[in-house]
């Protein structure tokens, strides 16, 4: 028998249901979720704009400084509701893949930098999740970041690497993360943000 090894964290399980009370569909496709109110977010993940697997990365850049929101000064906000997006499963996975992005600086328009089956170029990312007087908007910083990268990564290769996969519950995450790729460095990435704020003083 295969034991699955998902786990929640207390901070992705707030991430997760921070996101989808403030959003409530897929603020990429517009698609509502009508079961909400019965608790069935089937097809629908909260992604990450910056990608969780980076998180030593995002702490040591200076990155929380775009999340004011934070909960004390061992929260670097990177599991915040402003650095996410309720997506739908398939969409957040072309997000993570830096296959399309959304440029704060163009009126959130969403520019895909692939076949685009979806038809997601030109689109606009929905209002419900960038309004400027909700203070957990998402961070238009974190958004420049993820289109930046997205162009680097599609003109000449040079983003960060994508490593960002949401892990629904009873996923064999261990087994996901040693056969793709870079495992060693997800597995790193993966065990740093569980142990983040855990004093071992």
């Amino acid at each position: 028998m295969r034991v699955l090894s998902r786990t929640e964290s207390g901070r992705e399980d707030r991430f997760r249901q921070l996101v989808r009370e403030r959003d409530g569909k897929c603020v990429i496709t517009g698609l509502v979720n009508v079961d909400a109110d019965i608790g069935d977010w089937t097809i629908f993940e909260a992604a990450h704009v910056f990608p969780l697997s980076h998180g030593e990365y995002f702490r040591n850049q200076g990155f929380p400084r775009w999340i004011p929101n934070r909960r004390g000064e061992r929260d670097t906000g990177i599991n915040s509701c402003q650095n996410g997006l309720l997506m739908q499963s398939n969409v957040h996975q072309l997000f993570d893949s830096f296959k399309f992005s959304i440029n704060p600086d163009d009126n959130y328009k969403i520019t895909s930098f692939d076949s685009d089956l979806l038809g997601l170029d030109g689109r606009t990312l929905d209002p419900t999740c960038r309004d400027p007087n909700d203070e957990r908007r998402v961070s238009d910083e974190l958004l420049w970041w993820h289109f930046r990268q997205a162009v680097l990564a599609n003109m000449r290769g040079a983003g960060e690497p994508v490593l960002e996969f949401d892990f629904p519950p009873g996923t064999d995450m261990v087994g996901e993360i040693r056969s793709g790729p870079e495992a060693a460095k997800r597995m790193e990435a993966e065990l740093f943000s569980r142990l983040d704020g855990i004093s071992l003083a």
